[in-house]
C-alpha cells in the first residue's frame, strides 16, 4: 500500500474559545478528492506530564482529585501542564511537589502518548519518579488532593476501583507494570 498523503488544509478558522480551549474548523481535501470539514481543539503546544511516584520499591502514590468532566472525584497519577520554558522532568518534579508533597531525585522517561489525536494535538510524557524527598509547593489546585499509597502487588484491585477510570492513568499503570518486569 502506498504511503498516505496528508489532506490539504484549504481554510482554517477559529470557531469558539474559552479560558482553556480554542476550537478551530478545518476545510480539508483528501488525496482522493473528497472534501470534508473537521473541528479540532488547538493545543497550547506545551504538553503535559504524568508521574508514577514510587515512595519505596513496592509502593507508588496516586491522587484523588475533582474531575469536572464527570463531576466526580477520580483516582489517578499526579499530572499537569508543562509551563513555558520547562522540560518534562522539571514540570514533573514541580507537579509532584504541588500535588503529593515530594520531589524526586530520579525521573525516568517511560513513554509519550497522544490524547484523542482525532480532535486534539497534545502530548503527555509519562515519567517514573524515584528516590523521593519531602518537599511541598503551592499549586493551582482549589483544595488539597488526597494522596493514596498503593502497593505494586495490589494492581488488580486498583483496576477494580470505581474511581480509577481515566484512560491515561490506566495506560501509565500498564506501562509501569511492563517497566517493572524488565
Amino acid at each position: 500500500m502506498p504511503p498516505k498523503v496528508l489532506p490539504t488544509i484549504h481554510h482554517r478558522q477559529q470557531v469558539a474559545s474559552s479560558k482553556l480551549f480554542r476550537i478551530e474548523s478545518l476545510d480539508l481535501e483528501f488525496s482522493n478528492g473528497v472534501n470534508r470539514q473537521y473541528e479540532r481543539m488547538q493545543s497550547s503546544g506545551r504538553g503535559a506530564v504524568m508521574m508514577i511516584p514510587f515512595i519505596d520499591e513496592q509502593t507508588f502514590l496516586l491522587v484523588r482529585e475533582y474531575a469536572a468532566g464527570t463531576h466526580s472525584y477520580q483516582l489517578g497519577f499526579p499530572k499537569g501542564l508543562i509551563d513555558p520554558g520547562e522540560t518534562p522532568e522539571q514540570a514533573g518534579n514541580r507537579e509532584l511537589m504541588e500535588e503529593v508533597g515530594y520531589g524526586a531525585k530520579s525521573l525516568t522517561f517511560l513513554h509519550s502518548m497522544s490524547m484523542a489525536p482525532a480532535f486534539f494535538n497534545s502530548k503527555m510524557t509519562i515519567l517514573i519518579a524515584q528516590n523521593l524527598f519531602s518537599e511541598s509547593r503551592v499549586g493551582d489546585e482549589p483544595e488539597p488532593l488526597e494522596v493514596v499509597h498503593w502497593r505494586v502487588d495490589d494492581i488488580p484491585n486498583l483496576l477494580a476501583q470505581e474511581d480509577f477510570t481515566e484512560a491515561r492513568s490506566i495506560a501509565a499503570l500498564l506501562l509501569m507494570e511492563k517497566w517493572l518486569r524488565s
